[in-house]
């Protein structure tokens, strides 16, 4: 079922509400009127939210409910971003044409609206509170309450049993951790076991093999097997294991201290095997207190413990050693797992032509064996080839599912996020499968379309965006391919992103020539096929689209381009991300300056474009701009005007730069030069960017030296200079004044150098 998103979203409307209501903005009293009354229905809204989204799935007309509510909530966030949108314009007109003034977001006081603005924004603003009045009586039918973010707590029971002939394909992972498991203890420290990997993947089947081998069972004389699940109570947890300890025992009323004591004397001088299968409990505090009273009796450092879970911060919290990552199945293995729940036993040599469509079935399942014992399943005993064609044709997520199928499985890791977590994991499903995503790309796009939480203190944007990812790493959701830089690789197993294609069905749509029907609701789109020659004509209706990104542009046509801009001026007034990335474009035209909500502006290698239309500056909220590998002559001056921009790549064709004025880009973070082949200097007005962390010049092979202004620059963690032959670092060090300029190791400046080409 498709989700809503609603609490996410609620919270970064009512943070921008709250946002825009300690600025200095001066609005009509209608306006202000409105807009507390906006916050406290929303406000209102939000507290019974988690109810809401706990009883949607059993309950349809609530469901509906929350997608009327999704939109408003979404009309919401689009005009409350025209207040920003608008200041950002006043206060350009402040500056200009005197830009060398210290520019800041908002900074004179009091900032009146204009008139006219103030009047439609009134209209539109209590348009959206009659919306929510309509919705009122029906939302209140419904009877919800504020509840706890408990969400995430779901009881599931396993058991030690297995059966040996359901498992193939395993049998070198159970001899490893039983080699583990007969090592002594070297450190005293408690003696764990994780076997990390995705939801599907044979975790507890591993845990069983290995908890029911003879060697085992003469290793450890007492054995306890423990499904935690998601709720790591010790109280609940000790019952559990003096109940497997002995059965007989009565403990339901028992106090804390008395459980403690209990386990004691059943433990003491044993040496014990304990599983506690599927953990999610990410509290260090709560698995200190379980270890400590184990490591109080006397057996404890004899004893192993064998932990499985989803996660690797679980894992680290846990144990001192490595974790055990799982890994899939191999293809042989998978096809001969499905056979054996697609047929009786030996009947599968009567259909030759059904095994012929198995195998392609199978590579599907990208060796998870709970994928392929759930598609096995669907087809036991249909020996019609139509059946087998149907699920081979048909994506997993479409497919229909029971509780305990695969992607039931892999809900729960996407159920334990928190809500921010969910949004951005669903809009990874907007790129095709076996994509290589990057990590800077993908912090942009989320950024752009406000997914993230408000940045703590110190903090960046763009280090939110990195704490996110390195969470979905640690949930085993992304797997990293390789380090580059500042950022990294990372690929999406095919599973999860059948997950995220479900959660993300009216928010994320790549689009074809063959695409008959877009929802009117989605937010953002992939164009995604080398044969686009025209831009299909279901994209004419839409009007909410936030995200626009063409792959195989290079096949393109001008003709597509040119007719996607004009649309997306026309009809997507609200757009937040344009990727364009190697268009045939030779220029862009004057409207894109209508675009005033766009963040992110992505024309990389789009060779053709020599210059950029004079309307350029009203995009006043761009925050990334990427105009690298392009044919442009010179930045212009009105880009200093960009005074949102965070992110600036750049290939020019001058000699130098245009001199960056005091106040211009004091929010820039990340400034990239990239294969500007007649540069000989970079300005020394560079001091005037007080926010940068990162320049990296790329093939520069002219550029003789560095200005002696970037001393000044305080924040600069990141100097990467790759392919800049006539570079000479020691050039302007010489002077005594520049003796600052020595200390760029010690003031934490990473400096990496490379000289020769094909770095």
């Amino acid at each position: 079922m498709a989700e809503t998103f609603l609490f996410n979203i609620a919270e970064r409307v009512l943070e921008k509400l709250v946002h825009l209501s300690v600025q200095k903005i001066r609005l009509a009293f209608n306006v202000k009127t409105e807009l507390e009354r906006l916050e406290d229905t929303m406000s209102n809204i939000k507290a019974v939210l988690l109810d809401a989204e706990r009883q949607q799935h059993h309950n349809e007309k609530l469901h509906l409910c929350m997608w009327k509510l999704r939109d408003i909530f979404y009309d919401a966030e689009d005009v409350i971003d025209d207040f920003k949108c608008e200041a950002l314009r006043k206060q350009d007109a402040i500056n200009h044409p005197n830009i060398n003034l210290k520019v800041q977001f908002l900074a004179s006081c009091c900032t009146s609206l204009p008139p006219s603005f103030s009047l439609r924004m009134g209209y539109k603003i209590k348009d959206i509170n009659r919306r929510l009045d309509e919705l009122a009586t029906e939302w209140n039918s419904f009877a919800l309450g504020p509840r706890s973010d408990d969400r995430h707590v779901l009881r599931r029971e396993t058991s030690s049993f297995v059966d040996y002939s359901d498992v193939i394909g395993r049998d070198e992972d159970k001899e490893n951790i039983i080699s583990m498991l007969m090592k002594p203890s070297d450190d005293g420290n408690i003696p764990v076991i994780p076997i990390v990997g995705i939801g599907g993947l044979g975790k507890t089947t591993l845990a069983q093999l290995v908890y029911n081998d003879d060697r085992i069972t003469r290793l450890f004389p007492l054995k306890i097997w423990i499904c935690v699940s998601e709720e790591f109570d010790l109280s609940r947890l000790l019952k559990l294991i003096i109940k497997s300890v002995n059965k007989r025992e009565r403990c339901d009323d028992s106090t804390l201290d008395a459980l403690q004591a209990r386990l004691r004397s059943l433990l003491n001088d044993k040496k014990f095997l304990l599983v506690l299968d599927d953990v999610w409990n990410e509290n260090q505090a709560k698995w200190v207190e379980l270890r400590n009273l184990l490591r109080s009796t006397d057996g404890f450092l004899s004893s192993k413990i064998i932990v499985t879970t989803p996660s690797l911060n679980v894992a680290s919290i846990m144990s001192s050693i490595p974790p055990y990552i799982l890994k899939g199945l191999s293809l042989e293995d998978c096809l001969t797992l499905f056979i054996k729940w697609a047929f009786n036993d030996g009947n599968e040599r009567h259909y030759p032509n059904l095994i012929r469509i198995g195998e392609e079935i199978v590579k599907k399942c990208k060796g998870v064996p709970l994928a392929v014992r759930t598609l096995g399943s669907l087809l036991f005993q249909k020996t019609d080839e139509s059946d087998w064609i149907y699920i081979r044709e048909n994506e997993i997520w479409r497919l229909k599912q029971n509780k305990n199928d695969i992607l039931p499985v892999l809900k729960l890791s996407y159920n334990h996020l928190p809500s921010h977590l969910q949004r951005c994991l669903a809009f990874l499903s907007l790129y095709k499968k076996d994509e290589i995503y990057y990590s800077d790309q993908v912090i942009r796009l989320w950024m752009a379309n406000g997914f993230f939480e408000h940045p703590k203190q110190n903090q960046e944007w763009e280090d939110v965006g990195k704490r996110y990812l390195n969470e979905l790493l640690s949930r085993c959701l992304i797997q990293k391919e390789n380090d580059f830089g500042l950022g990294f690789s990372f690929k999406m197993h095919d599973l999860i992103h059948d997950l995220a294609l479900e959660v993300s069905q009216r928010e994320c749509k790549m689009v074809n020539p063959e695409t008959k029907m877009v929802d009117e609701h989605v937010r953002h789109l992939l164009l995604c096929d080398e044969k686009l020659v025209e831009v299909p004509s279901v994209l004419e209706k839409l009007e909410k689209v936030q995200t626009v990104i063409v792959q195989d542009g290079s096949k393109r046509s001008k003709i597509v381009d040119k007719s996607l801009i004009n649309l997306c001026v026309s009809n997507f007034k609200y757009l937040r991300a344009l990727e364009l990335r190697d268009s045939p474009l030779t220029g862009l035209p004057d409207s894109i300056g209508t675009l005033k909500h766009l963040r992110d502006l992505d024309l990389a290698r789009s060779e053709g474009i020599c210059e950029l239309p004079r309307s350029f500056y009203k995009l006043y909220c761009l925050q990334s701009l990427n105009l690298g590998g392009t044919g442009l002559k010179q930045l212009p001056d009105s880009v200093q005007r960009l005074i949102e921009l965070r992110r600036l790549v750049i290939t020019v064709e001058a000699w130098h730069l245009k001199e960056i004025r005091a106040g211009c880009w004091t929010s820039l973070q990340y400034l990239e030069l990239d294969r500007c082949i007649k540069l000989r200097c970079l300005p020394e007005g560079m001091q005037y960017l007080k926010s940068l962390r990162t320049l990296h010049l790329y093939i520069c092979p002219r550029l003789a030296s560095l200005p002696r202004s970037l001393k000044f620059l305080t924040k600069l963690e990141h100097l990467q200079i790759v392919s800049c032959m006539s570079m000479n670092l020691k050039m302007e060090l010489e002077e005594e004044e520049d003796k600052d300029l020595h200390n760029y190791e010690l003031g934490g400046v990473k400096i990496c150098a490379f000289y020769q080409h094909g770095y």
